[in-house]
């Protein structure tokens, strides 16, 4: 199990029509004569089925309606290598649920895509084609740097304008994308709208003014469901988080920043994940989670160790019962937390911005991009 960086992207994201064969019923949402047209984002992961249906509004979206779900498709994968048939059965029926929300809006532009689990299983392709044939979803499997670019095209409007090093993490079920980007060549008024710009074509690598360069990036195949499996066999809690941290920092030696000691002014990190907003809210002692104070929260580094410390003094059963993580993610939170604390112990740093956004808001911002719809002078 090797980090894997694909030569070269794919093509640029393209809206899509409606489901393929997709019957339009009477229950359509109503469309307002002259309203802006409604777009769709479907992340399939490992974990988890989510999508997000909004219009452009400005320079931002406005969710119209959205799905989440948590399917486990990549439950068993690491064993076998193969998606096994009762999370294919689960993550079916999600995406029926899907498909009749699209419908009961008549959204006509969307981008539905798959993950890691799907990058990785042997059969992926025949369930790909059974999930069309049976929902009429037509779903792409995704390379890792399109999901990478995507999930950096999210966090853009986090994006301070002074910063001149930035670092994107994103931490998966099956996988973890770091994307490390240097904007000392763009204005610092430029630099939220120049990341924005990254749904195009590849990475660019080259130093050209005005224009972000990637100094490295990696998918490492190693995310909240992945890492936990690879280490299900060691009972103690507390040394099983110690393994699972410093084997992912192991996967980290062939990302070209690993080595780079020197400090940066102007440096800094995103992290967008559930693992990240989940510490983010534990930290706010929120009682329900509020997308509108996680968001864009600043945590420094004290503040997440903190947290990650009082889950391991939880336990599991403590953590099982904690209404902060919630049951859907309790049995996967330390093994994101082990990969969190990897990370903020190889780039010391008193500062991370949480986002609470990832591969579906990027997607969803590059269909709008690329069709003009956003008013990118709005912040």
């Amino acid at each position: 199990m090797t980090p894997q960086r694909p030569a070269g992207a794919g093509t640029p994201p393209t809206p899509e029509g409606p489901p393929s064969g997709a019957a339009r019923t009477s229950s359509k949402a109503p469309r307002h004569p002259g309203s802006a047209p409604l777009y769709a984002a479907l992340d399939l992961g490992t974990n988890s089925c989510r999508m997000l249906i909004a219009r452009p509004k400005g320079g931002q979206f406005e969710v119209v309606d959205s799905f989440s779900k948590a399917v486990e498709l990549g439950t068993g994968l690491e064993s076998s290598g193969l998606l096994s048939h009762k999370p294919m059965q689960r993550t079916l029926q999600a995406l029926r649920i899907c498909r009749s929300k699209l419908e009961r809006h008549d959204v006509r532009k969307m981008r539905l895509v798959a993950t890691e689990a799907c990058r990785r299983a042997r059969n992926s392709r025949d369930f790909i084609r059974r999930a069309q044939r049976e929902t009429g979803l037509k779903l792409d499997i995704i390379t890792a740097e399109e999901e990478a670019r995507l999930a950096v095209v999210s966090c853009a409007s986090l994006v301070a304008q002074d910063t001149e090093q930035l670092l994107v993490i994103d931490i998966g079920g099956g996988s973890t994308e770091l994307v490390w980007i240097d904007l000392s060549r763009v204005a610092p008024d430029e630099r939220r709208n120049a990341i924005l710009s990254m749904y195009q074509g590849a990475f660019n690598r080259e130093s050209l003014p005005g224009k972000p360069r990637v100094v490295d990036w990696i998918s490492v195949p190693l995310g909240v469901a992945t890492l936990k499996d690879y280490f299900a066999d060691v009972d103690d809690d507390a040394a099983r988080f110690a393994l699972m941290s410093w084997y992912f920092e192991e996967q980290l030696e062939a990302f070209t920043p690993y080595a780079d000691a020197t400090p940066h002014k102007a440096f800094q990190i995103i992290g967008t994940s559930g693992t990240i907003t989940t510490v983010a809210a534990s930290y706010l002692r929120l009682k329900r989670y509020d997308r509108n104070k996680v968001d864009g929260l600043v945590m420094n580094s004290g503040q997440v160790d903190s947290v990650i410390r009082e889950y391991l003094a939880l336990g599991p059963i403590g953590r099982r019962q904690d209404p902060r993580i919630g049951r859907e993610r309790h049995t996967q939170i330390m093994s994101g937390a082990a990969i969190l604390t990897a990370l903020m112990r190889v780039w010391p740093t008193e500062r991370m911005s949480v986002a609470d956004r990832g591969l579906r808001e990027g997607l969803l911002y590059a269909q709008m991009s690329g069709d003009g719809a956003l008013d990118l002078t709005q912040n």
